[in-house]
């Protein structure tokens, strides 16, 4: 089996052919399990966030990927098909160090993607898709990220997607510390876009979430408040900024709420944030007159910022990302060799006890030893060549010289002089 990733990015798809091959976390489990029961597929992990979905296997025929990954977001292969990379051997190596180490994201050395990939690996596990292969990959994944983020200016003037957020209000708002700012969820992507506004001392902030709890702890650390979201339909007037990245499958503000909403405010303009694959408000929210929504693509250009000064970078990244690569495509080719050298080993181990039991008769009956020797040896001799010497008498004419050759390397055979 070959190794294999196949899959498609912020780059490769829009968010609106992303969110419908995204997998929620409680998903991902299960559907390794699915995919290592099928014929063909032998390891596989998944990896699914607001600017990717991947799935990386062994497998003997990457079709099986295309075809699962298809039904099991309920669309047709013809579809997601020209959105989609398929990376074998070499290639789905070179690019996990990249995703790893953050050359593959949006914002450019960013560490989330790591933790990320390390939670896609757990999974994987807990689900019994990682066996050596896979497991060697992202071990080796994580080692490579860790020098490149320590040998390189990778992270250097980062622009994350919180800060990004925070850029693009101040464009429409001159001073944050005048307005109120609802964050809708409590998870790592909304604590650290409200730590990024917190920074701006805004006049209000709240938490709202699907557990009070969480939402409160969030909110305890920013100095807001905090309420469920069944009361976010009659609280969304009261925010002049909504940041919002929660797990819900579907929208959870849609056009009608955001229309009262604007109502209420007397056409006072609402900043929003979509951060959620899939997406939190429907895409029609944007046309409003007084709404400004952005959702993750849309921040791109913001966060491009500061790129060019981390080329160099890049180029110091790729060269110990190309040097890892050359290494575990090396360990794997080892690894292969290891059934084939067992193999040998056992062989040879069964011709030597062979005639060493045959041997220790013959000397029990009193056999002069140096002839048992002699009959050792020669015999011994006679089965370990026997293999090889048949090969070559029995090859077809056009196998000859790949043949001769194979032999004369494996017992060191030269030319006489």
């Amino acid at each position: 089996m070959s190794l294999f990733t196949l899959g498609l990015n912020y780059e490769t798809a829009p968010i609106s052919v992303r969110e419908k091959l995204a997998f929620a976390q409680h998903e991902l489990g299960p559907a390794v399990a699915e995919l290592v029961a099928i014929h063909g597929i032998g390891e596989a992990a998944i990896i699914s966030t607001c600017n990717r979905t991947e799935l990386y296997a062994t497998v003997k025929d990457e079709t099986s990927l295309l075809s699962w990954l298809a039904k099991s977001r309920q669309l047709k292969s013809e579809e997601i098909t020209p959105y989609l990379y398929r990376l074998p051997d070499r290639d789905a190596v070179r690019h996990v160090f990249r995703v790893a180490a953050g050359l593959d994201s949006m914002v450019l050395g960013e560490t989330q993607i790591l933790g990320q990939l390390k939670d896609a690996v757990r999974e994987a596990q807990e689900a019994g898709g990682l066996g050596s292969s896979l497991n060697g990959l992202f071990q080796k994944a994580f080692s490579v990220a860790k020098e490149v983020r320590t040998d390189t200016a990778i992270g250097a003037n980062s622009i994350s997607m919180a800060a990004a957020a925070v850029k693009l209000a101040e464009r429409l708002f001159p001073d944050i510390a005048d307005l109120h700012v609802l964050f809708i969820g409590a998870g790592e992507m909304i604590e650290l876009c409200a730590t990024h506004f917190a920074a701006r001392k805004p006049r209000r902030m709240t938490v709202a979430n699907r557990t009070l709890e969480r939402g409160q702890t969030l909110a305890s650390r920013i100095g807001g408040d905090a309420f469920t979201l069944i009361e976010l339909p009659n609280r969304l007037p009261q925010y002049d900024i909504v940041i919002t990245s929660t797990a819900s499958q579907l929208p959870i503000l849609g056009l009608g709420a955001i229309e009262r909403a604007i109502k209420v405010r007397k056409h006072r303009p609402i900043f929003m944030v979509d951060l959620a694959v899939p997406r939190d408000v429907e895409n029609e929210v944007g046309a409003l007159p007084d709404v400004y929504l952005y959702t993750v693509d849309d921040l791109a250009e913001v966060i491009r910022q500061g790129r060019e000064e981390r080329q160099q970078a890049v180029v110091e990244a790729d060269v110990i990302i190309e040097r890892h690569t050359e290494e575990f495509m090396q360990w794997l080719d080892n690894r292969a060799l290891v059934p084939t050298i067992r193999a040998l080993k056992d062989q040879a181990e069964r011709l030597r006890r062979h005639e060493l039991v045959r041997a220790s008769k013959l000397l029990a009956k009193g056999e002069n030893p140096a002839a048992v020797l002699e009959s050792l040896s020669l015999s011994l001799s006679k089965k370990f060549l026997h293999a090889p010497l048949a090969a070559l008498n029995q090859a077809d004419a056009g196998q000859h010289g790949d043949l001769i050759n194979a032999v004369r390397q494996l017992y060191h055979l030269h030319d006489e002089e």
